[in-house]
C-alpha cells in the first residue's frame, strides 16, 4: 500500500491514496491552519471506524443477516503529552435490520475487534478499546 502527502500551505496537506482518492487535512486556526479539513489524527480515528464498520457490515451480509443500516459512533481520548497517542477508544455500533438478532451483531463486532480490523488491533497497542452495540428494528 502506498500514499502520498502533499503540503499545500501553512498546515494544510492533501493525502492521496494508491486507489486514486484524496483527502484534505488541516489544522485548527490556533495551530496555523484554516480548518479546511479534518485533523490528521481525526482521519486516523475515522479510518479505524471505517475499517471496523466495514468488517461488521461485511460479516453480517456474508451471513445473510437482514441488515439495512449501520452507524458507528466513536468516543476517544488522547494522552495529554506528546506524542498524544490514543489512550481510550469506544466504538458504539447502531445496527438496523428487519428481524436482526443481537447475537448476530455481537459476533460480527467481536470478529472485527479480535481478528479482522487491522486498524483497531494496531491502535489497541496504546489504547484501551471497548465496543458495544444496539440493534434497531427496520421499519
Amino acid at each position: 500500500m502506498k500514499a502520498r502527502i502533499k503540503w499545500i500551505e501553512n498546515v494544510s496537506f492533501v493525502g492521496e491514496a494508491e486507489s486514486g482518492h484524496a483527502i484534505v487535512m488541516d489544522g485548527a486556526p490556533e495551530g496555523g491552519g484554516r480548518n479546511l479539513g479534518p485533523r490528521p489524527m481525526e482521519t486516523v480515528l475515522m479510518g479505524t471506524g471505517g475499517c471496523t464498520a466495514y468488517d461488521v457490515v461485511h460479516i453480517l451480509r456474508k451471513s445473510r443477516a437482514p441488515i439495512t443500516d449501520c452507524v458507528l459512533e466513536i468516543d476517544a481520548e488522547r494522552a495529554p503529552e506528546d506524542p498524544q497517542v490514543f489512550t481510550r477508544i469506544h466504538f458504539h455500533f447502531i445496527v438496523t435490520g428487519k428481524g436482526l438478532k443481537a447475537p448476530q451483531v455481537e459476533r460480527a463486532v467481536h470478529l472485527s475487534a479480535e481478528k479482522y480490523c487491522s486498524a483497531s488491533i494496531m491502535l489497541a497497542k496504546t489504547a484501551a478499546i471497548t465496543h458495544d452495540f444496539e440493534v434497531r428494528e427496520a421499519e
